[in-house]
């Protein structure tokens, strides 16, 4: 672990500023520009053939950017006049401060900025050093940028960012290995186990009525997971004591756009899935793909007469049962180290975050946010700690009982 104020300061970047026009930055064929939400049809462009983790996909940041409608920053490096590297950003306020984050906030996970693979393969960080000095001349109003939740590497290509000072993220992030199959997994990861508890649950629903596992395909369908899904997560985040990070209107409204757009694709970006029983929605998935990766973004399930059965464990059980046969290597839990994840994982993944200050506020900002990043780490990695910050959120709700297994409370 380095130190992550260690990083940029306000001095040290007006030595290498650069104009916020496309400019040389050095005699190698280099420039940067930094732009507002006109590059954005750049961005999408360049885009379709480069790597990135799916919030930073062109379809997450034009949903966002339409639905939440937040100050933008996009930035891009550019190799002979190509683009190479960009960073689509919205600058959001902190208290006194001025913040540059991946659109999405915490809704952003597993983070990799869209990049040529073939620029990476011989980048250096002195390149993206003239990207931040870019905007920091053309936007001083920012005192931070904080790159958040980043991925080591994405198809086995490292992240450029990791070559900045940095610290781990407090949250791991929790796959399993497909290759090989279902029945291989299985053979692995107490199969007779998972088999009987699948049956008896099948039982269960059986006796109460008919049930079936949906993949959203209309915009209806999309609604109707949606509807569901974001009235278990307010039921959830109540009972628990802690912001519900889906209420706001917006972000709702950006969810719904995001996965109706995406039935439009041959091979949907975003998609949805639910267990239904006895014709109501008991559990609901959002997963995203990238490459050989499908990954569950979000999940929740109703905490009501069925709750007992753990319909959230049926439907990974089929969703991860599917993701086999259609060829996945990976089944991502994404961020947050929970039992029910435990029961199939056997990845884990340590995110990374890269803070850059570009004031002396922004120094001050960051020593905060690190501290608070250890903190989280240490307070998440004692088993005996986090379990009573658990149960005083729940008491400070009015709540005694432990929630319900099958959804992330991390």
């Amino acid at each position: 672990m380095v130190d992550a104020t260690a990083s940029f300061d306000g001095n040290r970047l007006a030595a290498s500023e650069a104009s916020p026009r496309a400019v040389p930055i050095d005699q190698t064929g280099l420039s940067v520009s930094v732009a507002d939400r006109a590059a954005l049809a750049a961005y999408a462009q360049f885009s379709r053939s480069v790597l990135f983790a799916p919030a930073q996909s062109a379809s997450w940041i034009l949903n966002w950017t339409a639905q939440t409608g937040p100050d933008i920053l996009v930035a891009t490096l550019s190799a002979e006049g190509r683009p190479v590297f960009a960073l689509a950003l919205e600058v959001v306020r902190s208290g006194p401060f001025r913040v540059a984050r991946f659109m999405g906030g915490r809704h952003a996970n597993g983070n990799f900025a869209a990049a040529d693979p073939r620029w990476l393969a011989k980048a250096d960080s002195s390149a993206i050093r003239s990207m931040l000095a870019a905007i920091r001349k053309s936007r001083p109003d920012i005192d931070l940028i904080a790159l958040e939740r980043l991925l080591p590497d994405l198809d086995g290509v490292a992240n450029p960012l990791a070559a900045f000072p940095h610290f781990p993220s407090p949250n791991l992030s929790l796959a399993v290995d497909l290759v090989g199959g279902f029945d291989a997994l299985l053979a692995r990861a107490s199969g007779k186990r998972k088999r009987k508890k699948h049956r008896s649950q099948t039982r269960k629903f059986e006796a109460v009525g008919s049930h079936r596992r949906i993949e959203a395909k209309t915009p209806d369908e999309v609604n109707r997971l949606l509807d569901a899904f974001f009235e278990m997560k307010e039921f959830r985040f109540r009972k628990m004591g802690i912001a519900n990070v889906f209420g706001d209107g917006q972000v709702r409204a950006f969810f719904r756009a995001l996965f109706v757009e995406a039935l439009a694709e041959e091979n949907p970006s975003f998609l949805l899935h639910g267990l239904e029983v006895a014709g109501k929605l008991r559990a609901v998935t959002g997963s995203s793909r990238s490459g050989k990766r499908l990954i569950c973004e979000f999940g929740a399930i109703a905490e009501d007469d069925l709750g007992h059965t753990s319909p959230g464990d049926f439907l990974f059980f089929d969703n991860i049962q599917e993701a086999c046969e259609t060829g996945f290597a990976v089944y991502d839990f994404s961020v947050g180290d929970e039992p029910y994840k435990r029961l199939w994982c056997d990845i884990e993944t340590q995110h990374f975050e890269v803070l850059f200050p570009l004031t002396l506020k922004g120094r001050a900002l960051a020593l905060v946010l690190q501290q608070g990043a250890r903190l989280k780490a240490f307070i998440k990695n004692s088993p005996t700690i986090w379990k009573l910050t658990k149960m005083l959120r729940r008491k400070a709700a009015g709540q005694t009982a432990p929630a319900a297994a099958g959804d992330d409370d991390s």
